[in-house]
């Protein structure tokens, strides 16, 4: 009967339309089944035996194309209504499709965290080969992602703070950094109290309600003693502002990690293009290697716009803020493959501010990212930014961490600056040809994977783990337990 109601579907009939119908003719069947078995459940019942051997009768094939219409719910309804069915609605690749359907993020990210962030530290490697995959259940991921709760998504950052929901596609707030909240001379407490405050006020959030993922920005270099302690007083605070506001469980990571794993990597070295300070940060299995070294470039998007600025008055551009400035650079700068030989080229682009006019760049337009490759053109004494991730790559290998010769060989750029078009495959290219020869094979540049949000991704993708906020996240209670623990020691 159903493979007859198919056949004189109309041939007119969109493909969305036919499968609607299969759809609709098999959940009926199905709950003909169910209510056969339930009424009469003897073998002898010619009800079940009849429903029953009409849905067994189906190919596997068809069987698969229509329990994806039907939806996660249903399929797993069908597993106990035919148990032929069982092991084939537990298929892999069918829960992998509810995923990436029902779920808001790529397929791509939502293999890669389950795979290897479900459990937390140590990370495992990524694996050379298909055949190394570690197995993962996705009909459980997909039970265990149904149940979780919405977490809160804090990108700290350097310049902005990104912020909102876990189950939204993008963060929907920003605003100045926690840095920001307060002068210098106010504690680090009271400025990240009022901060973390004003995020759940405008995002009307109960902060006992949900864990929060938050990013630390990258600052406090130096594998000293005395950095050591500025970088656990700041995540102390962190922990102790939201733990004082009730937070149920917290997940403090650094805002390189986070980028990293947005680019759906555990090993390499991060580039953040920060609002002061350019930091070039290596990071093995998820873990920042502070004593390779993390290297420092004075030159940040601050340097960047102002720069910009300069060439503008030069040329007797007059605009009313340094908003506008930025969104020039936005939105009209590059950076050339060929410095020497874009100088010769016709440049010129305009772009429309709102209530400005027009504005017409030219060389300006890839002269303010060059400063990166060459600081000396905006007076700065510094090294450039390829030369500080060839040390960094340097340093990565003389350190002999591990047997992959390979894990510091994937360059990943974050921060808003380092979205500028050309950025990614020019530092690539200055790497290949200043690096050894021997190390220089299988160096990539990565561009910034989600744009300047790439570190709130990055968040969004641990708030959305199936384990979470378990393993990757401390409670109030075990942070209390610790620091009683080493108040007593």
């Amino acid at each position: 009967m159903i493979f007859r109601k198919l056949q004189v579907a109309s041939p007119h009939s969109s493909d969305s339309e036919t499968q609607t119908m299969m759809a609709t003719l098999f959940r009926k069947l199905c709950v003909c089944s169910e209510t056969a078995s339930y009424n009469n459940p003897r073998p002898s019942s010619e009800a079940a035996a009849s429903s029953g051997s009409l849905l067994e009768s189906l190919p596997n094939e068809i069987v698969m194309q229509i329990v994806r219409l039907l939806g996660p719910k249903q399929a797993a309804q069908l597993s106990v209504v035919n148990r032929k069915w069982r092991s084939l609605i537990s298929d892999n690749e069918l829960w992998a499709h509810f995923l990436e359907v029902h779920h808001p993020q790529p397929w791509d990210s939502v293999l890669f965290s389950e795979t290897f962030l479900a459990s937390a530290y140590p990370l495992l490697p990524l694996p050379t080969s298909v055949a190394e995959m570690p197995s993962v259940s996705f009909k459980q991921v997909y039970g265990q992602r149904a149940r979780l709760p919405c977490s809160v998504i804090i990108d700290g950052g350097s310049g902005y703070c990104k912020y909102g929901w876990s189950t939204l596609p993008c963060p929907s707030w920003r605003s100045a950094t926690f840095l920001e909240f307060g002068n210098v001379e106010t504690p680090i407490y009271t400025r990240l109290r009022h901060f973390f405050w004003t995020i759940y006020s405008r995002m009307k959030a109960k902060p006992s309600s949900q864990p929060v993922v938050v990013s630390i920005p990258i600052c406090h270099y130096d594998d000293t003693e005395s950095a050591k302690a500025s970088r656990r007083q700041l995540k102390e605070a962190i922990y102790t502002a939201l733990f004082d506001m009730n937070v149920p469980a917290v997940c403090a990571l650094n805002q390189a990690v986070l980028a990293l794993f947005a680019a759906k990597q555990t090993s390499g070295i991060v580039v953040n293009i920060g609002f002061q300070v350019t930091s070039v940060v290596p990071i093995l299995n998820g873990k920042v290697m502070r004593k390779v070294g993390v290297e420092v470039v004075g030159l940040g998007a601050l340097k960047l716009t102002g720069f910009l600025r300069e060439q503008m008055q030069q040329n007797n551009m007059s605009f009313e803020s340094m908003y506008t400035v930025r969104m020039l650079k936005e939105k009209l700068c590059y950076v050339a493959i060929d410095y020497e030989a874009e100088l010769s080229k016709d440049t010129q682009a305009s772009f429309e501010a709102a209530g400005e006019g027009w504005f017409i760049l030219k060389k300006e337009r890839f002269q303010t990212g060059e400063i990166l490759f060459q600081p000396r053109l905006a007076g700065v004494r510094a090294m450039g930014l390829h030369q500080a991730v060839a040390l960094c790559i340097d340093h990565c290998h003389s350190a002999e961490l591990t047997a992959d010769t390979n894990w510091f060989k994937t360059v990943v750029l974050c921060g808003g600056s380092a979205c500028l078009p050309g950025l990614a495959e020019r530092l690539e290219k200055e790497l290949h040809a200043l690096v050894d020869p021997n190390l220089s094979d299988r160096i990539t540049v990565i561009p910034p994977p989600y744009g300047a949000d790439s570190a709130w991704f990055g968040a969004k993708m641990i708030g959305n783990l199936s384990t979470f906020p378990g393993p990757w996240c401390i409670t109030k209670k075990q942070f209390r337990q610790k620091h009683k623990t080493n108040r007593i020691w």
